[in-house]
């Protein structure tokens, strides 16, 4: 796209949005949307990954001195 707010490139060919059909305004509308959707959920992604490794983290054996507890010596052997 060459302004987010004016124009936009399709398959090479760059249009003003309000030289654009109604239909094809909606259909840009819709593809801000959806962009907008997938970032949100790469960053969801992210978080998720995170957090899978922070839990892992704490299962780890030799990082526990008994179930649920974490030795505060190992604490500091990443």
């Amino acid at each position: 796209m060459a302004d987010d707010t004016t124009a936009i490139t399709i398959d090479g060919t760059e249009y003003q949005i309000a030289d654009l059909s109604e239909n094809a305004r909606n259909q840009v509308m819709n593809l801000r949307v959806t962009d907008q959707e997938i970032a949100r959920l790469q960053q969801l992604a992210i978080a998720q990954t995170a957090h899978t490794a922070y839990a892992r983290a704490l299962s780890c054996p030799s990082r526990r001195t008994e179930p649920g507890m974490i030795d505060p010596a190992a604490a500091g052997e990443w």
